[in-house]
């Protein structure tokens, strides 16, 4: 995939490893833009529209969750968060927040840029030309991106629109968490589930009446998820 023209915003205020990332970065022919903090890096994306975002949540001042938090109010650009530790809460929070996908220092290079090429590559959903699908009060129009609620236009991330419109191919099928890493994500993440379960979470929050008994997207116990048709 070509980067020609990619811009990445990398926000991080330990200098040594921005100054790491941003090199690492460049190599694969990246344009990086740096912050060093979460009121600069408001300021950069909005004078310098980045095509990825990548966001340590240990940040002086307003922290990565928040940050996360104000892109995603106007954005839906692709987000990658950033912790020292694998630690299960701060991972959740993060994508809770908002993020795509995370990494957990100490990372590789190589890592990292097939983290941002996964985010970047925006397979056409497989569903049919024109196809304009129902299901109870839900619309979705993949050719145009569009999600509709009783009319209403739904906001949905790149990913979550890429996860809604795989469970859309097959109503009524069961797809396991490594399946829909593999599908929406893109590539292998050793079984990773929160990912799936947590932006499972955010979709229901968006096109659930009530998201805590959630009639689109239903949880087959023990076996992952599936669009009730």
């Amino acid at each position: 995939m070509s980067v020609v023209g990619t811009r990445i915003l990398a926000v991080e205020d330990d200098e040594r490893i921005r100054a790491a990332v941003r090199m690492a970065l460049e190599d694969e022919g990246w344009s990086v833009v740096e912050a060093d903090s979460g009121e600069q890096a408001t300021t950069l994306f909005e004078t310098h529209p980045p095509d990825v975002v990548l966001i340590d949540i240990m940040l002086p001042g307003i922290d990565g969750f928040e940050l996360c938090r104000t892109l995603r109010r106007t954005s839906d650009v692709p987000i990658i968060m950033v912790t020292a530790r694998n630690d299960t809460h701060d991972v959740v929070a993060g994508l809770e927040a908002g993020a795509d996908d995370y990494l957990t220092k100490p990372f590789a290079p190589k890592e990292l840029s097939a983290r941002i090429r996964a985010l970047l590559r925006r397979i056409r959903p497989s569903l049919p030309a024109h196809a304009r699908l129902t299901f109870g009060d839900l619309e979705l129009i993949p050719e145009e991106a569009l999600v509709l609620r009783k009319g209403e236009d739904v906001h949905l991330t790149k990913t979550e629109f890429r996860l809604l419109c795989e469970l859309a191919e097959n109503p009524g099928k069961v797809f396991s968490r490594e399946t829909l890493l593999d599908k929406v994500w893109g590539y292998d993440y050793f079984g990773d589930g929160r990912l799936v379960d947590v932006h499972v979470r955010r979709l229901r929050t968006k096109i659930e009446v009530d998201p805590a008994q959630p009639r689109h997207v239903v949880t087959v116990r023990g076996l992952g998820y599936r669009l009730h048709p």
